[in-house]
């Protein structure tokens, strides 16, 4: 299969095939003769498995190692029951973040007086005002369920 085959097979984006590829996620095809990437069912395989774990908020690190335990398919799955239940914890604590933004915003929304100018608008007061409390990821007090992902942006 070509990079578009396997592009539409997966509904994979094609760059997002080589990004895979260059962070070592998807193994490297050979080229055929003419130069292109020669891609194998193993490849759909994996690139299958790669979405459906993305499918699920799971972070490159996680995936990689997920790759790296299905390498050895004798041993014991304790190590990928120990990684899903901290993505698991991962999800809980980011729904427990979530959560308190959709109260902090509906409380903004509240605070509209439709006053009519964006002056007397009780929403733009509350944005201005220290009454918000910083979330956690403000307060750098959020640790991520693999060191280095889900990095806040930066503002």
């Amino acid at each position: 299969m070509k990079i578009g085959e396997i592009s539409q097979h997966s509904a994979v984006a094609v760059e997002t095939i080589r990004y895979y590829e260059k962070i070592g996620l998807l193994p490297t095809p050979e080229r055929d003769v003419s130069g292109y990437r020669a891609y194998r069912s193993a490849h759909l395989d994996r690139l299958l498995f790669i979405k459906r774990c993305r499918n699920l908020d799971m972070a490159q690190d996680e995936i990689r190692e997920l790759i790296r335990l299905s390498e050895n398919p004798e041993a014991d799955c304790q190590q990928v029951d120990e990684l899903l239940a901290s993505h698991l914890n991962h999800v809980r604590e980011r729904l427990k973040e979530l959560t308190n933004l959709e109260n902090t915003l509906q409380q903004l929304q509240k605070a509209c007086s439709d006053a009519g100018t964006v002056q007397e608008c009780g929403i733009m007061g509350g944005l201005s005002s220290a009454d918000l409390e910083p979330s956690p990821r403000d307060a750098g007090d959020h640790e991520n369920h693999v060191p280095g992902t889900h990095k806040p942006g930066k503002s």
